[in-house]
């Protein structure tokens, strides 16, 4: 995708969507806004995944080997067990309970994390976004979700923490609403005025910007109306794959003896369990001991078994990646095979697309009432919106797109770029004289 700038455009800008799953660099410049492709033999285009590996060596700085994107995948996938691999760590950007992660015997910070991703995330791009002092962009427009995933989330902690973690680019830096960068793409697509919903349905978060867009070369060409969010999107629905098809058989629901009493084993485990964010930080001696005295105590030790086995080994991610199969595999298919399998556990189940839209009914029904609430913050009702434009991975999930058919009509829905969309149209905002009006 390459929209071209304003003639005058006088800086070099860099939108960059960090997302939960995958992140996406976009360059503004002189010759046109246009997306930034990984080089080597294991880059996937202009998308890189979200993740990060650490390893143990003695002549890398901290004594800690580090890679992102789908160089940390096959890093973990050569080593799983001598590795730390985390995914998904923006979830956690704006807790108040997360303080660092535990890499064998070092404390990370969130803005350390974040740190290594985008050093290793520079070091693939090929040369474009290390250029020198003269090449590197003077603005950084860098999409933030309008509501934080997790509990409690503290919007001032994640300002600090992104801050702390982008210092060394030392540039011009705002934070834009993820939905309104993908209002800037669509609008360059857009032949005349209208009023847009922008929905974007990521990893972590659901977000949702209203719009009125201008014509063509308008000076304003799109106004803000109204913004809502909801801490609920793709991790969410893998969640309710893995607790329907994977916890019962890691002890979910079962029970431990506590001197003369039958308890249920404690919820929290299975909790952080199906959290992405979180699984990743289990492979510590204080929750493993906690779970060896668990099972020790259990009904039924060999689930328990089957649980300590996963963390311990580091199957999160193949576990991660049979459920993301499943849930692709539905978005086209009215039902697939699920299949997960190593030396400890074996699941094989098939499941229909109605039964993954009964699970995630919950989630669905709560998105919902988040696009009223985009509506209401506009003073707009549903016939006052011309388009509602789909993006980010989880918009092709059936459920999704049915919804907005139901609310809005199949012929007033846009759909394309839905990974690449949000960083195209910051790096547009950061081609703008004041990109500052649109920062959240």
């Amino acid at each position: 995708m390459a929209t071209r700038a304003p003639a005058s455009a006088p800086v070099r800008a860099l939108g960059l969507d960090f997302g939960t799953t995958n992140s996406v660099a976009a360059i503004a410049d002189e010759a046109g806004s246009t997306l930034v492709e990984f080089a080597g033999d294991r880059a996937t285009g202009a998308v890189f995944r979200s993740a990060l590996c650490f390893w143990e060596e003695a002549q890398a700085r901290g004594g800690l080997g580090r890679e992102a994107g789908p160089w940390a995948i096959a890093e973990y996938l050569d080593f799983p067990e001598g590795c730390r691999f985390i995914q998904s760590f923006k979830s956690v950007a704006a807790s108040p309970f997360f303080e660092h992660a535990n890499i064998f015997d070092k404390r990370l910070r969130f803005e350390q994390l974040g740190a290594s991703f985008l050093e290793r995330m520079i070091a693939h791009a090929g040369g474009r976004l290390d250029a020198g002092p003269d090449g590197r962009p003077s603005r950084i427009i860098v999409g933030r979700p309008v509501e934080y995933a997790g509990a409690r989330p503290d919007p001032a902690l994640a300002r600090q923490r992104y801050d702390a973690m982008f210092e060394d680019f030392g540039a011009e830096i705002h934070y834009v609403y993820e939905p309104l960068g993908a209002a800037f793409s669509y609008a360059s697509r857009l032949t005349e005025p209208a009023t847009v919903m922008v929905a974007d349905f990521g990893g972590g978060t659901s977000d949702f910007s209203i719009v009125r867009m201008g014509p063509p070369g308008a000076a304003r060409r799109c106004e803000p109306l109204g913004h809502a969010g909801i801490g609920i999107a793709g991790d969410r629905f893998d969640y309710r794959i893995v607790d329907h098809l994977v916890l019962p058989l890691l002890g979910k629901g079962g029970q431990y003896r506590s001197f003369d009493k039958l308890l249920e084993i404690p919820r929290s485990h299975f909790a952080d369990f199906a959290d992405w964010s979180r699984l990743a930080l289990m492979r510590n001696r204080k929750t493993l001991a906690e779970l060896e005295k668990v099972r020790r105590a259990a009904l039924d030790p060999e689930a328990i078994g089957r649980m300590i086995a996963v963390i311990e080994r580091e199957l999160g991610y193949a576990l991660y990646d049979a459920v993301g199969r499943l849930k692709r595999a539905l978005s086209s298919e009215v039902d697939a095979h699920f299949r997960f399998e190593s030396d400890d556990l074996v699941i094989d189940a098939d499941v229909t697309r109605s039964e993954f839209e009964r699970w995630i009914a919950p989630d669905i029904a709560r998105i919902e009432a988040t696009v009223d609430g985009a509506l209401a913050k506009a003073g707009l009702g549903a016939e006052a919106i011309d388009r509602i434009f789909l993006t980010g991975g989880s918009s092709l999930i059936p459920a999704i797109r049915a919804l907005f058919v139901r609310r809005f009509g199949e012929d007033r829905i846009a759909s394309g770029g839905e990974l690449t969309s949000i960083a195209h149209g910051l790096a547009l905002i950061g081609q703008e004289p004041e990109p500052a009006e649109w920062a959240a």
